[in-house]
């Protein structure tokens, strides 16, 4: 009598065993060899125990429908959208670069956005072990991760500066304004307060320069100075809380979007309605939108469109691909990516209505145009703002709400970035998502890392390396991020392999959705990677042409190699793990690379279930481990005599 057993193991591993008496019979699964035993040996021999089964890694799903969509729109809708594209718009033609940029938008946009949240969705993992779906280009998510953690590094300066600005707010009055008794000198005498160049500083300039930064005792990059403890604990805090909001992954980061996603939009209605009351608001809202046809045959317009769209959305950084990466199997990601781009860019649009509105009536409390007060990046939202909210009546409420709301902008955009990195390292090590105390040390050691790295930031000379990191870690490296991976996409896993997978997401799929696809497909294989050889070719060409400088300061040629090799380290991660990939395989050079390229057997192993998709489109891993058949001498003579009955 044959006794069979089988056990299933995670991982598709399936090991059987067959029991019968006199002889031992080895299998892999295709052929088998019989080899005679002592009988004595396998009646003494006790049964072997049955493996224990290693427990299978529960995978955190969003708590609902909105708290996906309220973390992606708060990932996007960052400071950017309201330190950045108003100015954008008025130095490029005003009204006129809506058309480049809502160009930019549905042919790199949009597109790159549909593709990172289906890789994310349908591989239900982070930057780096989703591209088990072509093993050639897992340095794409290594220079993902790389990127990430250049941004999450800086972009939490940002909040520690805002802390303290929301702190100095609750004083009346408000210590950047003509009010307080520390600036009588400077608004009263027009020669007070010069700076090194001649040029009469405000008193928002002063706070912010002397105050707060501390510039103005660091000669430069090469002069760092002393850490300014004031921000270093304003820093601090903002790790901290940055800490518990994630302390339980997107559990907890999803119920804080609730609030964090919601409120910027309060403000920025509330200040466009206040805006719209106050005497030359027309003013600015005109010199924010007035056309300049001849500016759309500039480069420079396009360039600056496409690098805002990559700015705004945060394509290319592991964060989308991350939260994604937690969303249910059938979720409709294309309606996801159309409201979550459209909520972005109109966010954008209808901000610069909040900022130029106020910035016209300071224009005219001045008495000077209106381009005379228009700033972009830190000089906008902590000089040009904060000056203008000082005019207002009520100058305190309104600085403590937009500084309020610089906050949540700030953090939900964190919240990604440090999605990104988390989410890829849980991956590649599953035991720390398994053990929640490992998990959370994990988290702190992270934060405390980045927050000691982070002091370089807010010594004297830290705006010096903050620009410096800025201007490059999320320049030429970013853009040959996403080239490679619009390419790797399109014609190494294959296009039309990759809409399927879309397709099969989407269970009950919209017949529009079927149409969009075949738009989304054209882009992928010829406008977006057209597109953006294009940008990386302008930016190579205004890198080379163009000196780094913040303000006054023209940073030495040391400094600029220093960003490039910033730059360089994020994108050389893809050659060299395409390197390591090749390696490790057999054969040729050609057959290398082909295995390399094919997907690994665990690819779609984790959404069999939930896709329905056909069983042998998946090629199961096979453990090579033999199973023990004892037979006899009868066995065998009724084997022989059972196949010639049968002939």
């Amino acid at each position: 009598v044959a006794l069979t057993s089988s056990i299933s193991i995670p991982g598709n591993i399936l090991i059987h065993t067959l029991h019968l008496n006199g002889h031992t019979v080895t299998q892999n699964g295709h052929n088998q060899t019989a080899t005679p035993v002592p009988q004595s040996q396998c009646e003494s021999r006790p049964p072997s125990p049955p493996p224990v089964p290693t427990p299978a890694v529960t995978r955190e799903q969003w708590g609902g429908k909105y708290e996906f969509l309220l973390s992606c729109i708060g990932y996007c809708v960052g400071l950017g959208n309201v330190w950045r594209f108003p100015y954008l718009c008025y130095r490029n033609g005003g009204g006129v670069f809506l058309i480049p940029y809502f160009i930019m938008l549905f042919v790199t946009g949009v597109p790159l956005f549909l593709m990172e949240l289906s890789l994310g969705q349908y591989g239900a993992a982070g930057p780096i072990t989703v591209w088990k779906c072509c093993p050639l280009l897992k340095g794409i998510g290594i220079g993902m991760l790389c990127v990430s953690t250049l941004v999450c590094l800086y972009y939490n300066v940002i909040i520690a500066w805002t802390f303290y600005y929301l702190g100095s707010s609750f004083q009346s009055p408000l210590p950047w304004s003509c009010d307080a008794v520390a600036n009588a000198a400077l608004c009263g005498n027009s020669t007070g307060g010069n700076s090194s160049t001649g040029k009469t500083l405000s008193p928002t300039e002063v706070f912010w320069n002397e105050r707060v930064l501390g510039v103005v005792h660091s000669e430069g990059l090469h002069d760092p100075g002393p850490v300014r403890w004031p921000l270093a604990l304003c820093l601090l805090a903002a790790w901290i809380i940055i800490f518990l909001c994630m302390l339980k992954g997107i559990r907890s980061s999803g119920k804080v979007v609730y609030v964090t996603a919601t409120f910027p939009y309060f403000v920025l209605i509330v200040l466009i309605i206040r805006g719209a009351t106050l005497e030359g608001s027309l003013q600015g809202v005109a010199f924010y939108l007035t056309p300049d046809w001849s500016r759309l045959s500039n480069a420079q317009v396009w360039n600056d469109a496409a690098s805002q769209i990559f700015y705004s959305l945060g394509i290319g950084v592991g964060g989308l691909l991350s939260m994604a990466s937690y969303n249910k199997f059938d979720n409709n990601v294309i309606r996801d990516t159309i409201i979550i781009t459209t909520g972005n860019c109109t966010t954008s649009f209808f901000a610069g209505f909040a900022i130029f509105s106020i910035l016209g009536h300071m224009a005219w409390r001045k008495g000077v145009p209106v381009g005379k007060v228009a700033d972009t990046g830190p000089g906008l939202a902590f000089v040009a703002y904060p000056e203008a909210l000082a005019l207002l009546p009520g100058s305190m409420f309104w600085s403590i709400l937009f500084f309020l709301m610089l906050f949540m902008l700030g953090i939900d955009t964190l919240f990604g970035n440090m999605e990104g990195i988390t989410t890829a390292v849980l991956d590649e090590f599953p035991h720390l998502r398994r053990n929640t105390l490992q998990k959370s040390l994990f988290l702190a050691a992270l934060c405390f890392c980045f927050y000691l790295f982070g002091l370089l930031l807010v010594t004297d000379g830290g705006i010096y390396w903050f620009t410096l990191i800025d201007s490059f870690s999320t320049s030429f490296g970013l853009i040959i991020i996403t080239l490679f991976m619009c390419i790797g996409i399109s014609f190494f896993y294959g296009i039309n392999q990759f809409c399927q997978d879309i397709l099969d997401m989407i269970c009950h799929c919209p017949p529009w959705c079927g149409k969009v696809l075949l738009y989304f497909k054209a882009c992928w294989v010829f406008f977006t990677p057209f597109l953006l050889l294009f940008i990386l070719t302008y930016i190579f060409i205004e890198m080379y042409n163009t000196s780094l400088h913040y303000g006054s300061y023209v940073y030495p040629r040391w400094g600029k190699a220093i960003g490039v090799c910033i730059g360089a380290t994020c994108c050389l991660q893809i050659l060299i793990w395409a390197i390591v990939a090749i390696c490790k395989e057999t054969g040729t050079l050609r057959d290398r690379f082909r295995k390399a390229i094919r997907p690994l057997n665990s690819w779609r192993v984790n959404n069999l279930n939930s896709s329905g998709r056909v069983q042998e489109h998946v090629e199961p891993e096979r453990v090579e481990g033999p199973f023990t058949v004892t037979l006899t001498d009868m066995d065998f003579t009724a084997m022989t005599w059972e196949a010639g009955s049968q002939a």
